[in-house]
């Protein structure tokens, strides 16, 4: 019988076998946006020689079993921005075992090289958040954005907590993490931090990450971040 109590932390991030089947057509659109990203759906049409309304099809259904996100092209003139496609952070075609095992190779040289390992990981993480969110800095929902940032990514983070934490049910490096919590999980916190800095937000206390707190996810607790007001000229 066995005696070992559950296993604490996140689940690994799904990977091919929790996606159905792609039909050809629709898996040519996926990869035209792959290779193209970010592209309108005129341009998938023109490139593939499909009616629009069937790459729009395509497209809704792609994003909906989040292999494709939408995004709103930066504003330029007036009238509503054109949507534009790109692969989500769960597509399971992105090489992520390969990006796992990168991820694992760093952190140990972290640990062997670095006079301050945690402390470099997080400046490393910070720079990662300035990359992933380089249109944060116009949101008005700084908590949403990070918390979109973090699906993107793959943590599946849950707000239901009355206590106002978030977990994070999965992890697209669990195995680094498990290896190497105190390098991976500063990483981790350090794209919280800077997709703050990009949204211009600040907190009261920084954001505490709990690896492993619980059967099925980590524990973030983020402090509601604001953004203070810009005195006008």
């Amino acid at each position: 019988m066995n005696k070992e109590g559950p296993t604490l932390g996140p689940l690994p991030t799904p990977t091919l076998a929790g996606y159905p089947p792609l039909s050809r057509q629709r898996f040519c659109v996926l990869d035209y946006v792959r290779a193209h990203a970010p592209v309108r759906i005129a341009a998938v049409a023109a490139g593939l020689d499909l009616h629009p309304n069937t790459v729009r099809e395509h497209l809704d259904a792609l994003t909906g079993h989040g292999l494709v996100e939408r995004v709103s092209e930066t504003p330029t003139k007036r009238g509503r921005p054109a949507a534009l496609y790109r692969p989500s952070a769960a597509d399971p075609t992105l090489p992520a075992q390969d990006y796992a095992g990168l991820a694992t190779a760093l952190a140990g040289h972290l640990a062997r090289t670095s006079t301050d390992p945690e402390r470099d990981a997080r400046a490393a993480g910070i720079t990662w958040g300035h990359e992933l969110c380089d249109d944060a800095a116009a949101t008005d929902d700084p908590r949403g954005t990070v918390l979109a940032v973090l699906t993107r990514l793959g943590f599946g983070p849950d707000t239901d907590d009355p206590d106002g934490s978030i977990a994070l049910r999965s992890c697209p490096l669990l195995e680094a993490a498990r290896r190497y919590p105190g390098i991976v999980c500063q990483v981790h916190l350090g794209i919280i931090d800077g997709v703050l800095e990009r949204a211009g937000a600040i907190t009261a206390t920084e954001p505490e990450l709990i690896p492993f707190a619980e059967p099925g996810a980590c524990r973030l607790f983020l402090p509601d971040p604001v953004v203070p007001q810009r005195k006008r000229p």
